[in-house]
C-alpha cells in the first residue's frame, strides 16, 4: 500500500495507536506518513524529561536506547496505520525484536527538536525490519537498522 497521508497527527491520535504513555512515549507528532513504507515524526525535547536529571547531572543527554525507543515508536505507528488501512487484523502489541546496527553522532539534549524519519527495509511475515534517523537542525544525530515483531489478535 501506497497512500501518502498529509494530514498531521497530534498526540491524542499517537496516544489511541500506541500502548506507550508518559513518560515512556517518545513521539509528539506525525508530520507524514508514506503508508507501508515511511513516517516523519518530531519529538520536543523538554528539560523536564524525567531521564535528563540522571543522564546526567550538569550534562543532560537523551539516553541512545531511548533514541531507537522512539525510532520503534514511530515504525509501530506507521504500520499500525498501515494495517488498519489494508484490513489486517492486528493488536497494538509490538515488541523492539532486534537493533541490528546503531551509529551516535552527537547527543541529543533539552531544547531540541528532533526529527524521526523511518523507512520500511524488509517483512518476513509479522516481523518488520527497519532503518531510521533522528535529526536535529538538518543533521543526523543518530541512525539504526532494527526489526519489531507484531501481533495479530488472538496470538502470543
Amino acid at each position: 500500500m501506497t497512500e501518502k497521508i498529509e494530514e498531521k497527527m497530534g498526540y491524542s491520535d499517537i496516544i489511541a495507536l500506541l500502548p506507550h504513555r508518559p513518560p515512556f512515549l517518545m513521539l509528539d507528532r506525525v508530520i507524514s506518513m508514506e503508508l507501508g513504507k515511511s513516517i516523519h515524526a518530531q519529538k520536543c525535547m523538554s528539560a523536564n524529561e524525567p531521564y535528563f536529571a540522571g543522564h546526567f547531572p550538569g550534562m543532560p543527554i537523551m539516553p541512545g536506547v531511548l533514541i531507537v525507543e522512539a525510532m520503534a515508536q514511530a515504525a509501530a505507528v506507521l504500520f499500525f496505520k498501515t494495517f488498519q488501512m489494508d484490513g489486517t487484523d492486528c493488536d497494538s502489541r509490538c515488541n523492539l525484536a532486534s537493533i541490528e546496527s546503531a551509529k551516535f553522532r552527537r547527543p541529543i539534549v533539552p531544547g531540541d527538536l528532533v526529527e524521526i524519519r523511518v523507512r520500511h527495509k524488509r517483512s518476513r511475515g509479522m516481523f518488520i525490519f527497519f532503518e531510521g534517523e533522528a535529526v536535529v537542525d538538518g543533521e543526523v544525530v543518530t541512525e539504526a537498522e532494527f526489526g519489531a515483531r507484531f501481533f495479530r489478535k488472538g496470538t502470543q
